[in-house]
């Protein structure tokens, strides 16, 4: 899913091939445009999350406890949060390579952060301020519940 995020950076080579100016010209709104940027990307990691939870499964014989609607709406709205994330820094961006430096930056930062590696109680008051902002430490949470604990959603 990190790879989406990254793919998300194609408004700044629209912005470097030129073609965003022809973008501008035709009746095409705006809305229209951004949604189709993020159909694509979406439905690929959404694919790319189905594809993980095959491989958790069969590979590795990790049983889901939880219920799979929950981790596709979570993934869903996750995948959304950082699809958004990814075409804000593209668009403000000036060229890929700082779009891709930008996003890379934030990505590690919000690994660091999620709590992923270390538990979100343990950090400084600003790490978990920091963390309760980024969507991945909400993510990683849901999935922890969901796959070893069997949350669902009203739970």
């Amino acid at each position: 899913m990190i790879g989406v995020f990254v793919n998300s950076m194609n408004i700044a080579r629209e912005k470097e091939l030129g073609t965003i100016e022809q973008l501008n010209v035709t009746p095409l709104k705006k809305t229209q445009f951004i949604v189709g940027k993020l159909i694509p990307l979406w439905l690929i990691g959404m694919m790319e999350l189905a594809f993980g939870l095959l491989i958790c499964k069969l590979i590795y014989q990790i049983p889901i406890l939880g219920s799979l609607t929950t981790i596709f709406v979570f993934g869903g709205i996750y995948l959304i949060s950082m699809l958004s994330i990814g075409l804000i820094i593209s668009s403000n961006s000036d060229t890929q390579q700082q779009a891709m430096f930008v996003a890379y930056f934030l990505m590690m930062i919000f690994i660091f952060l999620s709590g992923l590696f270390t538990p979100i109680a343990s950090m400084p008051n600003w790490a978990q301020f920091l963390a309760y902002i980024i969507p991945i430490s909400y993510f990683i949470e849901v999935m922890r519940n969901t796959v070893l604990k069997g949350s669902t959603i009203v739970q």
